[in-house]
């Protein structure tokens, strides 16, 4: 594979991670501690609200193109011999992040979705859902933001 495809799905992947990154982080300090501030039945409402949203082509966009770029960026260093390198453990990391989310986010929004916001059960629901729901936003966000870092300066070190 040459320089400048590698070159380029580690600038897609860090791109896309830092993205990522940034929705994960902007949940953990904004979105999440402004849901718990109001009723169990709105909290449900507005994250099934925000998680129909989120399927949409520009998020599904970062969210399966950097997990892609991540991949070419690991099978690029498994090739060459690149795996001790910044460049390899941080496209690992944007993968840990996808599959933190496909593997715990996802299910968890899949759950609030069935959830009747009026109903007697919702506010133990939400509760259960904000801890882990937010454990693993916290999970998935650091890695996609330490992914990003060690991409970013895998990319200056080939400059």
């Amino acid at each position: 594979m040459s320089n400048t495809i590698i070159t380029a799905l580690t600038a897609a992947s860090a791109v896309c991670a830092g993205v990522a990154g940034g929705v994960y982080f902007a949940f953990t300090v904004i979105v999440m501690p402004a849901l718990r501030t109001l009723p169990a039945a709105e909290s449900v409402t507005a994250m099934q609200r925000i998680n129909d949203s989120a399927v949409r082509k520009p998020f599904m966009a970062v969210f399966f193109g950097g997990a892609a770029a991540s991949a070419g960026v690991l099978v690029a260093d498994l090739t060459t011999g690149g795996t001790a390198s910044n460049r390899f453990a941080g496209a690992a990391l944007a993968l840990v992040s996808f599959g933190v989310t496909v593997a715990r986010n996802v299910p968890l929004n899949n759950t609030i979705a069935r959830v009747a916001p009026d109903s007697l059960e919702s506010a133990a629901q939400w509760m259960a859902f904000d801890r882990s729901w937010s454990r693993s936003n916290l999970v998935r966000g650091s890695a996609a933001i330490a992914a990003t870092i060690l991409l970013v300066e895998s990319l200056s070190r080939s400059a």
